[in-house]
């Protein structure tokens, strides 16, 4: 990774990291990449479409070696990569509605660590979630949708009717149940070569904050 200087949002970020016990250095330096590139988003000051994306492409034809990896929201307007100002083969990005951890997900994030060596997982949850507005509705809807509900009410239970909040739990539990539901990513957690952590996507702004 290229080395940034730490502007004072992302400090404020990274204050909060000393609550886990000793981060290691290279894991930082990792969460640091994403959050600088999520303010170079906001700032609209883009750097990922000045790279020769033909060179990438070149690069990464044979291997992938991203840094983080981002459980996300299935919704059109987190695109992921643009979030945070990457570019071909920088994150690692698993998706579905309401960016809940299911087995296939769990399968794909413990790949992304233990065979790529991503540094970050981070669970990212996202403002006017419709999947999260739907638990907390509990209304009838077609076909499966609704097997998205079990997923998600632990976190209605917890923080709704309230939208944001329950968006914001929903991250919360889920980051919390990869970290206990895998013993891959778990282990590598208390081997200090992973993080993994929940954020919230501010739609309007562009802002990602990290949730404690």
């Amino acid at each position: 990774l290229q080395p940034f200087a730490l502007r004072p949002g992302v400090l404020r970020h990274l204050e909060r990291l000393r609550e886990l016990p000793r981060v290691a250095l290279h894991l930082a330096a990792a969460l640091k990449e994403l959050l600088e590139g999520n303010k170079r988003f906001v700032d609209v000051k883009l750097t990922s479409f000045e790279q020769d994306l033909a060179i990438l492409r070149n690069h990464t034809s044979e291997k992938q070696q991203p840094f983080a990896a981002v459980l996300a929201c299935a919704d059109s307007r987190v695109p992921v990569e643009l979030i945070f100002d990457q570019t071909i083969g920088h994150i690692f990005v698993t998706r579905n509605a309401g960016n809940i951890t299911t087995s296939e997900i769990i399968a794909s994030l413990e790949y992304g660590a233990a065979v790529l060596g991503t540094k970050v997982i981070l669970v990212m949850g996202h403002g006017a979630c419709g999947a999260v507005d739907a638990t907390i509705q509990g209304k009838e809807v077609p076909g499966q949708i609704s097997a998205l509900y079990p997923h998600i009410q632990p976190a209605v239970d917890l923080a709704g009717p309230d939208l944001e909040a329950t968006v914001k739990a929903n991250a919360k539990i889920q980051a919390a149940l990869l970290r206990q539901a895998s013993p891959v990513i778990s282990g590598l957690v208390k081997k200090e070569k992973l993080l993994v952590l929940a954020a919230f996507y501010n739609i309007g702004s562009g802002v990602v904050s990290l949730l404690k």
